[in-house]
């Protein structure tokens, strides 16, 4: 009766067929309202080899729940549980009373991205966004106590746990190093003597700009426990002499930037900052460039993006930096950065788009 004065109070013709929208909105709120059941289930599926040894035998002829609960030494409870979660997620499907795995289930099995970002989610995400709605109200990242006391993540990256660590930075390398070598190269073309990388973290985008014969200096630019841990990353290396480390709190009012860059580069940097925080960095930076200098900015940006996933990925990854890396931050449209650039007083002079696998936007300006 409700939906039915729901129909016609919109006017709407076709009484069954919003009925059916609305059974399908309903099913996709149900799927929603026990994701992080669904997400917990699949992960304990990955931790137990419960998928694994179960796609082992898909081509064999699968195996039943008494083999999985032999094989697993999991009580027969534990296997029907799973067993039934997974088969209604899709990861499963039954033929002959033998379980066999999907495709859904190879991609979580077997796809390096999938795995890093449930890892991701698991390690760093998961406990912390209990506290995203007090994040929202309080505009600070409250699930970052699950860590410790420090006022972002970034200042506690060398002390977290080593699962945390490891999950996190396997998260922020896997989809930049994608895009290094063709960053590399764009910077190149511009004849840069030294080079500042302000973010520049373990020091991963030196190997690849060493690699592409560059003669120059690099100068990496980070907090003190970031440049703590690309020293370590950097030293004894064939290019060591050539690199400088710098320890800078970019957002600290009385810090400068060196002077003498011929090219400074800002790789998944600025996402980490409040679009005030950018435009405040941004300008900083200029002060310290010259006429002939380069600004170069790498971002993902979620209209930079062709798929679907890849978009709601970024949109809800912005959460992560909301309850737990900053309470200020986010993944950006072009229209805010380009509107940060303009507003430093920056110009942009090309924007170099679809770089790496994942379809990451370098924007390169100048005075």
């Amino acid at each position: 009766m409700f939906l039915d004065l729901f129909c016609n109070g919109l006017k709407l013709e076709n009484i069954e067929d919003i009925k059916m929208k609305m059974h399908t909105a309903k099913s996709l709120a149900c799927q929603i309202v026990f994701a992080p059941m669904i997400f917990q289930a699949v992960n304990a599926m990955l931790k137990t080899n419960f998928l694994k040894s179960i796609d082992e035998h898909s081509h064999t002829g699968g195996l039943d729940r008494v083999e999985i609960e032999n094989k697993l030494q999991l009580s027969s409870y534990a296997v029907s549980v799973l067993c039934e979660a997974a088969e209604s997620i899709g990861l499963l499907y039954k033929e002959g009373g033998k379980f066999f795995c999907s495709k859904l289930a190879q991609v979580f099995l077997y796809d390096k991205m999938t795995q890093i970002n449930l890892d991701f989610v698991q390690d760093v995400c998961y406990k912390g966004s209990f506290y995203l709605t007090e994040s929202l109200i309080n505009q600070k990242p409250e699930g970052l106590k699950v860590f410790g006391k420090t006022k972002t993540i970034y200042e506690m990256l060398d002390k977290l746990d080593e699962n945390v660590s490891k999950s996190w930075f396997a998260f922020d390398h896997f989809y930049s190093d994608n895009t290094f070598n063709q960053a590399a190269e764009i910077i190149l073309k511009t004849s840069p003597k030294t080079i500042f990388d302000v973010g520049a973290n373990t020091g991963r985008f030196e190997r690849v700009l060493f690699s592409k014969n560059f003669s120059g200096k690099v100068v990496l630019v980070d907090l003190p426990s970031q440049i703590k841990m690309a020293k370590q990353n950097l030293k004894n290396l064939e290019f060591s002499s050539r690199v400088e480390f710098y320890e800078m709190d970019v957002l600290d009012p009385c810090s400068k930037f060196l002077q003498g860059a011929d090219a400074i580069f800002m790789s998944q940097f600025l996402d980490c900052f409040s679009k005030e925080q950018i435009v405040f960095i941004l300008a900083k930076a200029k002060e310290a460039m010259a006429k002939t200098s380069r600004l170069f900015i790498l971002e993902p940006l979620i209209d930079g993006q062709r798929f679907e996933a890849a978009k709601l990925s970024l949109s809800i990854i912005s959460l992560y930096f909301t309850a737990i890396a900053n309470g200020k931050s986010k993944m950006y449209e072009s229209a805010d950065l380009i509107e940060c650039i303009n507003l430093a007083g920056l110009k942009i002079i090309a924007e170099h788009n679809e770089l790496g696998v994942y379809d990451y936007t370098m924007f390169e300006c100048g005075l």
